[in-house]
């Protein structure tokens, strides 16, 4: 019982409805769906710009939805994340405005993209499919096969474009992908650590997780970071009670192509840095204009 608590808690996503809409910004869009590479159906928004440049943005996991989180019908525990909505059009509408599409999409069991197979995630693992759909989706549409694309991917996104890149021999054959931005790139031991549960709750959990062919023990992603062949910017907020930034720093370290890194000063919640995402677009812009 307190195992499968537990699991729930980490792997069963939780309310992550579409709040928010392109329209609520003046963007030009339209709705789209596209297959993941293991066939999963998902669902999202091309806000139209250029047709040489497109940016793909990867949402973080369990409380979000291609358009971010709102703390409407979440826990005590979920709002702890942060006491706002984080409102991901934010920076889709400057992007936008410096000329980009922007795909937008939900990962499998969030938002409107329902999973045929099971309703919980795997921090990225299964996850790095939704990846591959969406930079498969943009390579062969007949507006954007083109354009270059940037990857802008937030913590459970990270982590999923990490994975396609190691796990996936083909992810590199993408050509027209020329960059990317891992914000706050998180893996779960560290995660489960930082809510302070004594081990025995820990390794409860972690044994309904196998059950459900979820392992999420060991490094995670981190044995992938050096298959990445692209520029990598990693955005950090130092102050981020959930993760531990001799990680972070490990996981810089082992970039091996032309890399930077951010380190935030921000309020000590996770969520700080995804917020801090949608006022601040000289950092994105620069990065991603650099390679577009």
């Amino acid at each position: 019982m307190i195992g499968k608590a537990i699991s729930d808690l980490m792997i069963k996503p939780g309310k992550s409805p579409v709040f928010d809409s392109p329209e609520n910004y003046g963007l030009d869009y339209e709705n789209v769906s596209f297959k993941a590479k293991d066939g999963e159906e998902l669902y999202g928004w091309i806000i139209k710009g250029s047709n040489d440049k497109v940016i793909i943005q990867s949402h973080f996991g369990v409380q979000c939805s291609r358009c971010g989180y709102t703390v409407e019908g979440k826990n005590f525990i979920s709002k702890s994340l942060w006491s706002t909505d984080i409102k991901f059009l934010n920076q889709a509408k400057y992007l936008n405005d410096a000329g980009y599409t922007v795909l937008m999409y939900d990962f499998r069991n969030h938002g409107e993209s329902v999973s045929k197979s099971n309703d919980w995630i795997t921090w990225g693992l299964e996850e790095r499919n939704d990846v591959w759909g969406a930079v498969n989706f943009i390579s062969n549409h007949s507006d954007y096969n083109t354009a270059s694309i940037g990857l802008l991917s937030i913590c459970m996104g990270s982590a999923s474009t990490f994975f396609a890149y190691g796990l996936e021999e083909d992810f590199k054959s993408f050509k027209n992908i020329t960059s990317m931005i891992a914000v706050q790139p998180l893996t779960y031991d560290y995660f489960v650590a930082s809510m302070g549960l004594p081990n025995f709750m820990i390794k409860a959990g972690n044994k309904v997780n196998k059950q459900r062919n979820v392992d999420l023990t060991g490094d995670s992603f981190l044995p992938y970071i050096n298959e990445v062949n692209v520029p990598v910017m990693v955005i950090q907020n130092q102050n981020d009670p959930m993760t531990n930034m001799d990680m972070v720093k490990e996981l810089y370290n082992t970039i091996v192509t032309e890399k930077e890194m951010m380190w935030l000063d921000l309020d000590k919640k996770r969520g700080a840095a995804y917020d801090w995402l949608g006022h601040n677009p000289d950092t994105i812009l620069n990065w991603f204009n650099k390679y577009a």
